[in-house]
């Protein structure tokens, strides 16, 4: 369903449908505007990652925890096309469990065809292009889907582009959320869509469609519903709002149930896998379903913003990744300004509507206002149980509204060039005018770098292979502290090995099994806790070993059995003087510094 050219701001050409952008300009400076666009692209990726690249011990610093999870799946990706391993699940975490990774993050999209850079230079360079190229390539298809199908023009379609790709919310997940951030597929989804109402092409134009969802898919499937829900309701829009555009409901749809049945079968056994295979959960935990946007949020500046600061952003999201709703006061005025200006236009009616209902959504259960409970229900109260929407983090769906005032940015910009277009002699009043609004609304919030940090080299008893004797038979490394979502440090260890060396729990998102729990099997960040990976999570918390009994004995050779453990190894931590007095206490094992680590060799315990 082509968008027509009454429902573009005035003068847009709607290039799709008239042979290419910006009639009358000559091919090779379009080409040369192409390029400056695409280059302006990699120039703000490597800007945004910059610390990361300029030394290769840093790390994204507000977010370690995921960033080990992603060298780790880039491993697994590399491992599946190596070792011919199964995708959708991994026994080389969560030893004897293993993990779901269809219920995680597993982005095979994305590290299937990144292996012979992860084996040449290692899961971090996979992750960290991952990371640059991903925001890169997005900007790049949004410039292209907004130039040549929906716009028109090349400048506006920059602008839009440009947001879509580098917005406040794209930045603050940028640390750490490669998965989130490559949102590159989401014009291609547009794009087929529209395409679905070419006449005699419907089956073609199914497949063609079901394949980039599939695509999406093995991403992330929060922003393909997202990107769902957002098509459902434009096209409804237009439905309405141009009766016309109904002749063409009849290859529209046939070729949305070609595209809806090719996915269903693609996708299948992955998502039978994801929802009953081994692993599986039923929804977050209530308390991360209570994560949600604060009302205050929207007119502030969040902390990668040019104006923006910790101080800025302090009380009005739950981390510095999940600042998906801070777009300032200037950028809101300016947004409601647009759509009032634009409002006879079905296409951005729409987009308005999608924008309000996504703000809505991410306000959670309750409204929070600056920090504070207001005690007003918001619409996502009756929702939050619902299936599917129950493993839906609220603050996400305010991600959902960077696109759309990307696009409405983009719609702005192409009516006032066709205002200043058709009116020469106010031309330089229009042009200053808007400069001065996208100046005043924009230059805010500019990117700035992301934060890093050094991190601590994998000792070499890792890199050196020194462990693989002890793991011979099945057995696991159990590390100190046992890994979780505050401490992911073994994960990066394992990647390094390219996930030989199999770990004792994780980080990851596995079913909570344990008997008497009031939500069934939802979601934890990690496996059950056993009596010894509590006891060494106090000591990682506070440094001080708790009272060991003879109970706490025998539970740890009970922990250690059911982990099949061949070998105990603890690495650089502040705590680490407790954390080997609790073990050799705990074990009666006294350990040996070898490599960057203590090591324990608990295989006659666990034998």
């Amino acid at each position: 369903m082509t968008t027509p050219d009454s429902d573009l701001p005035a003068g847009a050409s709607g290039a799709g449908a008239q042979g290419g952008p910006d009639r009358g300009d000559d091919a090779g400076r379009g080409r040369r505007v192409d390029l400056l666009a695409v280059l302006s692209f990699v120039a703000l990726g490597f800007w945004v990652t910059a610390r990361l690249w300029l030394d290769p011990r840093n790390g994204v610093r507000d977010n370690r925890s995921d960033q080990a999870q992603f060298e780790w799946m880039m491993a697994h990706g590399a491992r599946v096309v190596t070792h011919f391993a199964y995708p959708f699940t991994s026994d080389r975490m969560n030893v004897p469990d293993g993990v779901n990774l269809m219920a995680n993050t597993s982005v095979l999209s994305v590290s299937l065809p990144m292996t012979p850079i992860t084996i040449l230079f290692g899961p971090r360079t996979s992750f960290l292009l991952f990371l640059t190229l991903g925001m890169i390539a997005t900007g790049v298809a949004w410039y292209f889907l907004l130039s040549r199908v929906l716009i028109g023009t090349r400048a506006p379609a920059w602008l839009g582009a440009a947001f879509c790709a580098f917005g406040p919310a794209m930045v603050s997940h940028a640390n750490a959320h490669p998965n989130i951030v490559s949102q590159f597929v989401v014009p291609l989804i547009i794009w087929r869509t529209l395409r679905l109402a070419e006449s005699g092409r419907w089956l073609r134009n199914g497949v063609l469609l079901a394949l980039v969802i599939v695509w999406q898919a093995f991403l992330n499937l929060e922003v393909l519903l997202m990107v769902a829900i957002g098509l459902g309701v434009v096209v409804a829009a237009l439905a309405i709002g141009r009766p016309e555009l109904r002749r063409q409901a009849g290859p529209f749809l046939a070729g949305l149930g070609v595209a809806a049945a090719v996915a269903l079968v693609l996708l299948a056994y992955p998502l039978y896998v994801q929802f009953f295979g081994p692993g599986a959960y039923t929804g977050l935990p209530r308390l991360i379903r209570g994560y949600s946007s604060d009302l205050a949020s929207f007119v502030a500046y969040s902390r990668e913003s040019l104006a923006g600061s910790p101080r800025t952003a302090a009380g009005l999201a739950k981390n510095p990744t999940e600042e998906n709703s801070f777009f300032g006061w200037p950028l809101v005025v300016l947004v409601i300004a647009l759509v009032w200006w634009l409002r006879r236009n079905v296409v951005v009616l729409g987009l308005a509507v999608l924008g309000l209902l996504f703000a809505v959504l991410s306000l959670g259960r309750e409204v929070i206002f600056d920090g504070r409970e207001t005690g007003v229900p918001s619409l996502w109260a009756p929702l939050e149980n619902l299936p599917i929407l129950h493993s839906v983090v609220p603050t996400r769906w305010a991600l959902a509204i960077t696109p759309i005032v990307g696009l409405l940015l983009a719609y702005g910009a192409e009516r006032a060039r066709t205002l200043a277009t058709r009116h020469p002699v106010a031309r330089p009043q229009i042009r200053f005018a808007t400069l001065t609004m996208l100046a005043m609304a924009l230059l805010p919030l500019l990117p700035t770098p992301l934060p890093a940090t050094h991190f601590d080299p994998v000792p070499r008893f890792v890199t050196s292979g020194a462990w693989r004797p002890y793991v011979t038979g099945g057995r696991s490394v159990v590390t100190l502290p046992l890994p979780d979502t505050n401490y992911a440090e073994p994960l990066r260890w394992s990647a390094a090995t390219r996930l030989d060396m199999p770990l004792a729990r994780g980080y990851f998102l596995g079913p909570d099994t344990r008997p008497g729990t009031d939500e069934g099997r939802v979601a934890l960040f990690t496996a059950p806790p056993r009596p010894t990976s509590s006891f060494f999570t106090v000591i990682r918390q506070t440094g001080a070993v708790p009272p060991i009994t003879p109970q706490s004995r025998v539970n740890a050779v009970d922990d250690l059995r059911f982990w099949r453990a061949g070998v105990v190894i603890l690495g650089p931590h502040r705590h680490a003087d407790a954390l080997r007095r609790g073990m050799t206490e705990m074990t009666g094992i006294q350990p040996v510094y070898r490599g960057g680590v203590w090591v324990w060799d608990v295989r006659a315990l666990t034998d």
